[in-house]
C-alpha cells in the first residue's frame, strides 16, 4: 500500500495532460477506474483502422486505372503522374493545418469531417467527364484534403488510448492498413473497371464505405479521450476513480504558439533524420504506386507477353497482381518490423533506426534488381518487387513510434503534420510527375516505340533505387540522436 501511495504521489507531482484533452476539456467518466475501458478502446482502434483502410483505397484507385484515366483523357506520362502530384500536395499543405487544429481541439470532429468531405468528392469526380480533366484533377487534389485530417490526427487519439510498451503493436496494427487498402485500391478499381466497362464505377465504391466510418465513428468514438500517463496508472493502482470533473491538480506546461512548438521541433536531430528518412520512403512507395502496374505493362508488351492495348478497357491483370502483392508485403511487412522492434530494443536502445536503415539498403538493391531483369523475366521482376515492398514496409509504424517517443506528446499532432509535409513536399508530391517527366524527356529522344516507352520508364525508375540509399543513411544518422532526444523527451 506505501509503495502505491508513493507512485500516486509521484505521478502527481510529474504527470502532465496533454493534446486536445489538455486544453481545458475533461477525462469521460471512469475512464480511468481500476476496470479500464478495453473494450471500448479496441472498438475505437478498429473503427480507426477502418478509416484508414478507406483512406488508402481512395489514395490508390487512380492508379488501379492508370491506363484506361490515360487513354480516357489523351494524357502524357508527365500529365498523368500530375494526377498523383496535385493529390498529394494538397494533402501535404492540408496536414499542418489539421496538426495545429488536433492539437487544440476536437479530434472526432476533425476526423468525421474528414470522412464526409473526401467520401463527397469522390462520388462527386465519378461523374466528371473527358472534356474537363482540369475539374478531374482538382477532385483529386480535394480528396487530399480530406485525407490529410484523417492521416494526421488518428495516430494521436492510439497515443493517447494506449502506454508505450502497447502502442508499437496498436499502431502496427493500425498501419497494415496503408498496405492492405492500397492493395485493395488497385484491385477494386480493376475489378469495377473490368465488370462494370467502365473506369467510373471505381469511384463509387468507397463513398458508401465512407458513410459507414462515419456512422461508426460517431457511434463509437468518444468525444473527449484523455491520454493515459503516469497519473492514471497511479490513480489505477491505488483504486482512485477519477469522474469527469476530476483532474489531478498537477503543474501544466504553459500553452505555446505554433512557432515555438515548429522551433522545438527543429532542434529534434531525430525527428528531422527519421522525417528525411521517411521522406525517401514516400519518394520511393509514390513513384512505385503510381507507375508500377504500367511499368509491369510495358514489360510484358516488350516480350510478347501481352498485345499493346487499343481498347478503350485496358487489361488490368497487373494493377490486380500489384495489388495482391502491395497487401501481402505490407502486412508480414509491418508485422515483422514490429515484432523486429520489440525484440531488439531490449538489446540495443537503438534498434529502431536500425532497423529502419538496414531494411531501406535491402529495399533499394531489391528494386534495382527488379528493374534490370524486367525486359527478359518478368517472374523475377515481381519477386524482387515484392521483396523491395516487403522491406519498405518493416519502417511504417517504426518510424511513427520513433516520433511518438522522440516528441513530447503535447507537440505529436504538429510533429505529425510537419512530418507529413516534409515527406510530401519532398517524396511522393513530386516523385510521380517527375517519373512521367523523365521518362517524356527520354521518349522524346527518339522515335516513339513500345521498346523506347519501357526504356523511358525503367532509366526513370532507376532514380527510386538511389534515394532508397539516402534514405538508409538518414537513418543511421537518427540512431545517433534518439536515445538523448527520447530521454529530453521524457523530461
Amino acid at each position: 500500500e506505501g509503495e502505491d501511495t508513493g507512485l500516486l504521489l509521484q505521478a502527481l507531482l510529474e504527470g502532465q495532460n496533454y493534446g486536445a484533452a489538455a486544453e481545458g476539456t475533461q477525462c469521460p467518466a471512469g475512464a480511468v477506474s481500476r476496470n479500464s475501458p478495453a473494450k471500448r478502446d479496441c472498438l475505437v482502434v478498429a473503427v480507426l483502422c477502418f478509416g484508414n483502410f478507406i483512406n488508402f483505397i481512395d489514395w490508390f484507385i487512380v492508379p488501379g486505372i492508370l491506363l484506361d484515366i490515360q487513354k480516357y483523357f489523351g494524357l502524357s506520362d508527365g500529365r498523368t503522374g500530375l494526377l498523383q502530384t496535385v493529390f498529394t500536395l494538397c494533402y501535404m499543405l492540408a496536414a499542418p493545418i489539421f496538426g495545429y487544429l488536433g492539437d487544440r481541439y476536437n479530434r472526432k470532429i476533425i476526423l468525421g469531417a474528414g470522412v464526409f468531405f473526401w467520401s463527397a468528392v469522390t462520388l462527386g469526380s465519378s461523374f466528371i467527364t473527358e472534356s474537363h480533366y482540369r475539374i478531374f484533377v482538382l477532385s483529386r487534389g480535394l480528396v487530399g484534403i480530406g485525407s490529410a485530417s484523417y492521416s494526421t490526427v488518428a495516430p494521436t487519439i492510439i497515443a493517447d488510448l494506449f502506454e508505450e510498451g502497447k502502442r508499437t503493436t496498436v499502431l502496427s496494427i493500425f498501419y497494415i492498413f496503408i498496405p492492405v487498402g492500397s492493395g485493395c485500391g488497385y484491385m477494386l478499381a480493376a475489378a469495377m473497371a473490368k465488370s462494370t466497362g467502365d473506369w467510373h464505377w471505381a469511384f463509387r465504391v468507397t463513398p458508401c464505405m465512407g458513410g459507414l466510418a462515419l456512422l461508426l465513428l460517431i457511434l463509437l468514438v468518444p468525444h473527449r479521450i484523455q491520454r493515459k500517463t503516469a497519473v492514471h496508472r497511479a490513480l489505477s493502482i491505488s483504486g482512485t476513480i477519477l469522474e469527469a470533473d476530476e483532474k489531478p491538480d498537477v503543474p501544466r506546461t504553459a500553452k505555446t504558439t505554433w512557432c515555438q512548438d515548429v522551433g522545438s521541433l527543429v532542434r529534434n536531430c531525430s525527428f528531422v533524420c527519421s522525417s528525411l528518412g521517411l521522406t525517401a520512403m514516400a519518394f520511393v512507395t509514390g513513384a512505385l504506386g503510381m507507375w508500377m502496374p504500367l511499368f509491369l505493362y510495358r514489360a510484358q508488351v516488350v516480350q510478347g507477353i501481352v498485345p499493346p492495348c487499343l481498347r478503350e478497357s485496358c487489361n488490368s491483370s497487373n494493377s490486380l497482381i500489384f495489388g495482391g502483392i502491395t497487401i501481402g508485403t505490407g502486412i508480414v511487412g509491418i508485422i515483422a518490423g514490429a515484432e523486429a522492434a520489440r525484440r531488439l530494443r531490449k538489446r540495443n536502445n537503438k534498434a529502431d533506426p536500425l532497423i529502419c536503415a538496414t531494411s531501406m539498403f535491402i529495399s533499394s538493391l531489391c528494386l534495382y534488381i527488379a528493374l534490370m531483369v524486367a525486359q527478359t523475366n518478368i517472374l523475377a521482376t515481381f519477386i524482387f518487387i515484392a521483396f523491395g515492398e516487403l522491406f519498405l514496409s518493416v519502417n511504417w509504424a517504426v518510424v511513427t513510434d520513433i516520433l511518438l517517443y522522440v516528441v513530447t506528446p503535447r507537440r505529436q499532432s504538429t510533429a505529425i503534420a510537419l512530418q507529413i509535409l516534409l515527406s510530401h513536399l519532398l517524396g511522393d508530391a513530386g516523385s510521380p510527375y517527375l517519373i512521367g517527366l523523365i521518362s517524356n524527356t527520354i521518349q522524346a529522344r527518339s522515335i516513339p516505340s513500345w521498346q523506347r516507352s519501357f526504356r523511358s520508364m525503367q532509366y526513370s525508375f532507376v532514380t527510386c533505387a538511389f534515394v532508397g540509399v539516402f534514405g538508409g543513411a538518414f537513418f543511421l544518422l537518427t540512431s545517433l540522436y534518439v536515445e538523448e532526444d527520447r530521454r529530453e523527451a521524457q523530461r
